[in-house]
């Protein structure tokens, strides 16, 4: 009989309760219930289901990638504390029966004091992947659907031991992809595009997807951080926004300054992205989104949803919902991932395109 009878969800910390609703509500949708145990601002909320292997099920049938408030998730047995000296010999009970492991990884959660960990879990996580290799339990990474095997350390004592799949669960380590800000970008809102590109489209795309001389449409741009990225790219960048733009980017023959509002925009002829970070009410964003591709005034798009105080998890639904009930009533096929990146606040980012087109 399994005792992983939980998922650890990571998530930005202040959202735990939109991690929850959500996970609730994903999980239900598979046959599998549960409840939540959680703090605000812990960075983390846990997903207990008491049925044998119900746990093991949900993180199998889920779509990571489908989800939006958790950046990343394992499943778990309980929180153990360890006492002795030697903590990889006390852990190795747990960790049996946890076949087909790949690698190893000691997380923590993204919180003040949870970064205060990050030098303890990387050494442990070295010494108990040497360890493991040394004693032959972890395989190769090539080929199959390898298992990750998770630590989440609450302490340098206390943690929850499980796993997660390579291929079903964030490619970094938190969730976290790291880049680095560059220092010629106007804004440091720049990462928020590039973590979204990141999340959403396969690295070996790239150079198909943003290719060199393509065209795409900022809207709200101002001073540039994402229409720095777009020119970083090679693309010819149409800025839509009464406010000025960066003079460096204005100098690159690469942008044309458009003041105008955001909502009222229309492009002169289709264009292969649209961007859009305007801080307005999100239903505004979201009809704004379905506009422009039942218009076909682009290829895809990102956008965020700025989300209200309150209801965050509610909005966020009713928002996807919209776009979903419009297009699918304008019979238009199309594809739609969202994520809370970590460079993101209180906002969604979304990626939208009309399927058949790329």
């Amino acid at each position: 009989m399994s005792d992983f009878d939980r998922l650890i969800l990571q998530c930005r910390s202040g959202f735990e309760k939109e991690a929850a609703a959500e996970i609730t509500d994903r999980a239900a949708e598979a046959g599998h219930y549960g409840y939540c145990q959680l703090a605000e601002g812990e960075g983390y909320v846990q997903f207990i289901i008491p049925q044998p292997g119900a746990a093991e099920a949900v993180l199998e049938q889920l779509d990571f990638f489908s989800l939006i408030f958790i950046r990343q998730w394992m499943v778990a047995r309980p929180p153990v504390t360890l006492e002795g000296r030697d903590r990889i010999a006390e852990l190795g009970p747990l960790i049996e029966g946890i076949g087909g492991c790949s690698e190893v990884w000691v997380e923590h959660p993204d919180t003040t004091e949870g970064r205060e960990m990050n030098r303890f879990c990387r050494k442990f996580s070295s010494a108990l992947a040497q360890h493991l290799r040394k004693a032959g339990v972890l395989g190769s990474k090539s080929g199959g659907n390898r298992k990750r095997l998770m630590l989440f350390a609450l302490s340098g004592s206390e943690m929850f031991v499980g796993y997660a799949a390579t291929s079903n669960s964030a490619p970094w380590e938190m969730g976290i992809p790291r880049l680095k800000f560059p220092k010629a970008a106007p804004s440091r809102s720049t990462l928020k595009l590039e973590e979204a590109w990141h999340w959403f489209l396969p690295a070996r795309v790239w150079d198909e997807r943003l290719r060199m001389g393509g065209t795409a449409v900022d809207l709200g741009a101002a001073p540039g951080g994402w229409t720095w990225q777009l020119v970083k790219r090679s693309l010819f960048v149409t800025a839509v926004d009464n406010g000025p733009m960066n003079t460096d980017l204005m100098e690159s023959g690469q942008v044309t300054h458009v003041r105008e509002d955001a909502y009222q925009f229309e492009p002169e002829k289709p264009v292969d992205w649209m961007v859009c970070d305007v801080v307005d009410k999100p239903v505004k964003t979201a009809s704004m989104a379905v506009t422009w591709l039942a218009q076909g005034w682009c290829r895809e798009m990102i956008f965020n949803l700025k989300l209200p105080m309150k209801k965050r998890y509610a909005e966020t639904v009713s928002c996807l919902g919209l776009i979903a009930d419009q297009l699918e009533q304008l019979e238009i096929p199309y594809q739609m991932r969202v994520k809370q990146l970590y460079h993101n606040r209180e906002e969604v980012t979304v990626h939208l395109y009309r399927t058949g087109v790329l």
